[in-house]
């Protein structure tokens, strides 16, 4: 990733179940041994918009496995990132009401408060993922209110941190909400398939989901001319599927 394009990347579990949330331990180990060999600069998420050529790591929902398998591995490299916790579930599983049938999504535990801490305190930024994992622009202005406030006051409550990110489940957003994040939040992400910019929205930036990138070809290509073009693609398919078209 050697160009002057900046990403930031998802991750959810890292795991070896081959879920459409899933990132084998061994693919994630070596995807972060190609950034430290590369020289790519991994920077924290705040600072992704002001520094080219950059990538920022992101894991969505606080699953158990990014302690166990993911923390370790960003210790050894000294890489900063960012997860984004369910603070109503956590010490419990990904069964919240909102999750979707299809894909099947496996259940996968999440960290507790105590290990959320633990990372907080190895240098993790911690960010919030909303209390119960809503679709946002479902609900009403009090509901959207209730989640991003709660959610923010547990977390650095637990912490002993402020919390300044966040991350619409599902993507899912609309004008409203994220002007009711930009009241709580300095930076939000969602979920388009994009590279960052200096001029991106910081209250809905793109990420680019590591589920298309696991083999080594599109990982490590991603930021040449090819690999924008398989972004492309790939963004373009996932407008068909939302929008009821060919799979």
């Amino acid at each position: 990733m050697n160009s002057g394009r900046s990403c930031i990347l998802t991750y959810h579990s890292v795991d070896a179940t081959e879920s459409v949330i899933s990132v084998c331990p061994r693919v994630f180990r070596d995807q972060m041994n190609w950034l430290a060999e590369s020289g790519t600069r991994v920077v924290p998420l705040s600072e992704i918009r002001s520094t080219p050529g950059s990538v920022a790591l992101t894991f969505d929902d606080g699953f158990q496995n990014f302690f166990e398998q993911a923390l370790p591995v960003l210790q050894e490299h000294r890489f900063p990132a960012t997860v984004f916790v369910v603070s109503g579930y956590c010490g419990g599983a990904n069964n919240w009401p909102s999750q979707p049938a299809r894909p099947p999504v496996p259940q996968l535990n999440l960290m507790g408060w105590n290990e959320v801490e633990q990372a907080a305190q190895a240098g993790i930024s911690v960010g919030a993922h909303t209390v119960t994992h809503p679709f946002l622009s479902r609900l009403s202005h009090a509901e959207v209110e209730e989640e991003l406030r709660t959610s923010c006051a547990a977390i650095e409550d637990r912490t002993g941190r402020s919390v300044t990110t966040f991350a619409y489940p599902y993507g899912d957003s609309s004008a409203e909400v994220r002007q009711a994040a930009a009241r709580h939040f300095s930076l939000a992400c969602g979920t388009r398939l994009a590279f960052v910019s200096s001029d991106s929205d910081s209250m809905e930036l793109p990420r680019l989901d590591v589920f298309y990138l696991q083999r080594r070809f599109w990982f490590q290509g991603l930021r040449t001319e090819y690999g924008a073009a398989y972004l492309a693609a790939r963004r373009s398919l996932r407008s068909l599927r939302r929008w009821g078209g060919p799979q």
